[in-house]
């Protein structure tokens, strides 16, 4: 997946447990067993383990529930990737309600010496 432990540190930490789907096939049957990890090339990048998925293919859109009110608060931007946008799902609608990070809100805050230049 494109998200990783920064996002969602929780399985990482402590082992929580986030039912996870692949939202383009979510009327689909589970036809496979799946480890899903991340991009961060740290052992630990593990978002969900031995889940029962629909064949997952590239492209595929896969959504971690159930994440929670720390979801944010306990995300960071380890190895200089962006926190991705937060979006908030009731009753069949969603609201984008933090949006994404760039690379400009990474290096946004830092200031090289003068000495430097």
């Amino acid at each position: 997946m494109d998200a990783g432990f920064n996002l969602l540190i929780r399985p990482a930490m402590y082992e929580s447990y986030h039912y996870i789907v692949a939202a383009n096939k979510a009327a689909s049957k589970p036809e496979e067993t799946y480890t899903i990890v991340g991009p961060i090339c740290e052992t630990g990048d593990i978002l969900a383990e031995d889940r029962e998925l629909p064949r997952i293919e590239k492209g595929d859109l896969m959504a971690l529930l159930d994440t929670g009110a720390y979801g944010f608060s306990m995300s960071n931007q380890y190895n200089g990737r962006p926190r991705c946008a937060e979006i908030l799902v009731k009753d069949g609608n969603s609201d984008i309600i933090r949006s994404a990070e760039d690379v400009g809100d990474l290096m946004g805050n830092q200031k090289l010496p003068a000495r430097l230049m």
